[in-house]
């Protein structure tokens, strides 16, 4: 399981745009520039456990492969989706509750970082991550 791991971010790519374009004011996306985001990820067959650690909370998630599952961005956003694994990368679309549009994201390895790749509404962003 590839992904098995700990995970720091290590750097951001347009994430403020992609934030103001999901709607998160100003505050909250300065603040999450510096939240020192660990991603803790356990794989076992189709199941995954998930524990986000940042300055501002911890949140674990499970979910299944294929399954769709409800979850609460850190800005309070809620969204419902699913992820699934195609080849290498985990590919994840949700749909916003509060007005039904859709959030990609994918999470892939490339080299020996994590990449997280986030459209929405067309904006790309990219969160990196080094393994701890």
């Amino acid at each position: 399981m590839a992904f098995n791991g700990t995970w720091k971010v290590d750097r951001s790519e347009n994430y403020d745009k992609f934030m103001e374009q999901m709607g998160i004011n100003i505050m909250k996306r300065k603040l999450a520039e510096h939240d020192n985001l660990k991603i803790t990820i356990e794989q076992t067959g189709d199941n995954f456990h998930i524990k986000e650690s940042s300055t501002f909370r911890t949140k674990d998630i499970d979910f299944t492969l294929g399954a769709q599952f409800d979850y609460a961005l850190a800005d309070g956003t809620e969204v419902s989706g699913v992820w699934e694994l195609e080849g290498e990368m985990l590919k994840g679309k949700f749909s916003r509750k509060d007005n039904n549009k859709i959030l990609t994201t994918t999470r892939s390895l490339v080299g020996d970082e994590l990449v997280q790749s986030y459209n929405y509404e067309g904006v790309d962003a990219k969160r990196i991550f080094k393994k701890q």
